[in-house]
């Protein structure tokens, strides 16, 4: 695949510097991460898929007004993209600090995971009543790990492993939240990938589109089909703030 654009140029440093933080937390949890990229509307919308929480993962930066194209003088407005790249090679084009901070260059296309092809709808979303609060997830987040190292010191020696622990995890994480069908690892994403952070007046919201659910907050967004649905493709509207 083909893609024109070489250089990106985010709205301001700060985008550029979330970013980076975003895909550092991507690569912590798998150092061959690969990341798709939609952009459009003056937004890049970035996607990834930690292995240990079974969700997608959104981070939305807004694009300066204009980024170099090869051999040519176009203008990247002018210029959607939508294409999968390594989640490393991205991160170390950024520039965050330097003399371009705020620019970054596009990684060459990779092939992606199976993932890469099933993303949530564009559209159709409705809000979802019962999440609690910020404050309320965080504690719920905070007594599940309590629980979870609890349940596995009291595990006898020789029941000590890797599927007993699994078991463990998965009777915890896929707990309903509230009133809600959002099971509780979305939360525990949510928090791992720095999209729950203390802030006055942090706004989350549950939303639902077809067999997919979406927990946003300011700082991104946590996407993960229903419980018992089948596959399909859809796309995500590139648009900033999860």
């Amino acid at each position: 695949m083909t893609v024109p654009v070489q250089s990106l140029r985010f709205a301001d440093a700060r985008e550029a510097a979330d970013l980076a933080g975003f895909l550092g937390r991507l690569l912590h949890y798998d150092r061959a991460a690969a990341v798709r990229l939609q952009a459009g509307g003056g937004a890049l919308a970035v996607f990834g898929r930690p292995p240990s929480f079974e969700v997608l993962a959104i981070r939305a930066v807004r694009l300066a007004g204009s980024s170099d194209l090869a051999g040519s003088g176009d203008r990247a407005g002018a210029h959607d993209f939508d294409v999968t790249v390594s989640a490393g090679e991205l991160l170390e084009s950024l520039d965050v600090e330097g003399p371009e901070a705020g620019a970054g260059s596009l990684p060459a296309p990779v092939t992606g995971p199976p993932w890469t092809g099933v993303l949530p709808p564009r559209g159709g979303w409705q809000e979802c009543p019962g999440l609690p609060g910020p404050d309320s997830l965080g504690a719920a987040l905070t007594a599940a790990v309590a629980e979870f190292r609890g349940r596995d010191e009291a595990l006898p020696a020789d029941r000590r492993s890797r599927a007993e622990r699994d078991l463990i995890g998965r009777d915890i994480w896929s707990r309903t939240v509230g009133g809600t069908e959002l099971p509780l690892r979305a939360v525990h994403a949510a928090q791992a990938l720095g999209f729950l952070r203390p802030a006055p007046d942090f706004p989350v919201a549950l939303l639902a589109a077809g067999a997919w659910l979406r927990l946003r907050t300011p700082f991104g967004a946590i996407a993960l089909r229903r419980a018992g649905s089948g596959g399909g493709l859809g796309m995500l509207g590139v648009s900033v703030g999860g």
